[in-house]
């Protein structure tokens, strides 16, 4: 199982919102950007000034997706 931000990148594009917009407006460095792009580990802190900014809620930015699933989407997407 790993965490995903999917959900994050989504929320960015349904408001309209560039990813350097959203480190300035949440005060998180381009390096934690960085590192949410590849669905890494970043401190609670930092989703925590995200989902403040966002007005959104934490299941709002993230999930937990099973290997299984990260699979499979991988598959659909190259059948696309």
């Amino acid at each position: 199982m790993r965490i995903s931000y999917k959900k994050l990148w989504k929320l960015l594009i349904d408001k309209d919102m560039m990813k350097k917009e959203l480190a300035t407006k949440a005060g998180i460095s381009s390096a934690s950007i960085a590192k949410l792009g590849k669905n890494e580990n970043v401190n609670t802190n930092i989703l925590l000034k995200i989902c403040i900014a966002m007005k959104c809620d934490i299941s709002d930015i993230m999930e937990v997706v099973t290997e299984e699933n990260s699979i499979d989407n991988k598959e659909n997407n190259h059948n696309v």
